[in-house]
């Protein structure tokens, strides 16, 4: 619920195109960096976990939670954010149409369901290759599930530094062409994976929580992991495009957007069938590559809004 406030306000404080954008993306780092922090602080606040330990035990973390609400209740409630809509769209407002009248929002709509497929799909299976022992699997043989879970953990890692250099420059860089380059580089880090497979092998650095430790994997899992840096700005990116220039009726494309993210419980489970089956773990990861080859389409084709005609 707060992601579909927050999405659209902050595209429109910025006006939409590249300020909008990049007002986006920094929203989006916040995110990810409170992603990141948080597990780690509330680790650090209950301690190790043990057949005594108790559900008081996590009083403090809750204490901890109603007091962020309350503070962010008290910041939104005090301090004035003037919507640019507000003034245009009222009570008497007439909505004659919907997003779904918008092709550019319609296909975007897909695009983020994709989207999000794809940015869990990638480290969910990675993590169950790397972690797999049997002869399907990464050919890890000691503390594979260990492993799997930090380099998963990179990959958001990733997601998180991608997205304080989209911020950087997308006040230089058009969303269009920040989604064409990180399609195009996220398919080449896919495909390359896929033929590839676990024949070489090399050290990536971890990120393990406390910094970062070395451990010897394939290369397919590294250029898989570094697909975080092309999918931490796309959520960005298809929202900025999708909503350009629905006016009145981006309040409820960005509801909309927010139930498009279920594609991250669908597309994952696709991708986990392939790889269960003969086929493999990385066979599978055609179902991100294809889905990156849509929203390649999308940022060149898809994303022009032929229904100008439309009031807003």
């Amino acid at each position: 619920l707060l992601n579909t406030v927050v999405n659209p306000m902050l595209n429109l404080l910025g006006g939409g195109g590249k300020r909008g954008n990049q007002l986006n993306m920094i929203g989006g780092t916040f995110n990810s960096l409170a992603g990141t922090l948080t597990p780690m602080f509330v680790g650090a606040l209950i301690g190790e976990l043990t057949k005594e330990s108790d559900f008081a035990d996590v009083n403090m973390v809750l204490y901890i939670a109603m007091a962020v609400f309350a503070v962010a209740f008290i910041v939104l409630a005090l301090v004035p954010i003037k919507d640019p809509e507000m003034g245009r769209v009222t009570a008497a407002t007439k909505f004659e149409h919907s997003p779904w009248n918008f092709r550019h929002f319609v296909l975007g709509a897909i695009g983020i369901f994709i989207y999000v497929g794809i940015e869990v799909g990638i480290p969910g299976t990675l993590n169950f290759y790397l972690s797999d022992t049997t002869e399907n699997g990464a050919g890890l043989l000691a503390n594979a599930a260990a492993i799997g879970g930090l380099v998963a953990g990179t990959y958001w890692f990733l997601m998180l530094i991608g997205r304080i250099v989209g911020g950087a420059i997308a006040s230089k860089v058009s969303s269009k062409v920040m989604m064409i380059v990180v399609s195009c580089v996220g398919m080449v880090l896919i495909l390359a994976a896929m033929l590839l497979g676990k024949q070489v092998t090399m050290s990536m650095p971890v990120f393990t929580g406390d910094g970062f430790g070395m451990e010897t994997v394939p290369v397919s899992a590294v250029l898989l992991v570094l697909c975080g840096l092309c999918t931490s700005v796309m959520w960005s990116c298809i929202f900025n495009l999708a909503t350009e220039g629905l006016g009145k009726y981006t309040a409820a494309a960005s509801g909309i957007f927010m139930m498009m993210v279920v594609g991250g419980g669908v597309l994952p489970l696709v991708q986990n069938a392939i790889a269960d089956s003969s086929l493999g773990y990385m066979f599978s990861y055609v179902v991100p590559l294809l889905g990156l080859a849509y929203l390649l389409y999308y940022a060149l084709v898809g994303c022009k809004n032929v229904n100008e005609d439309i009031p807003v």
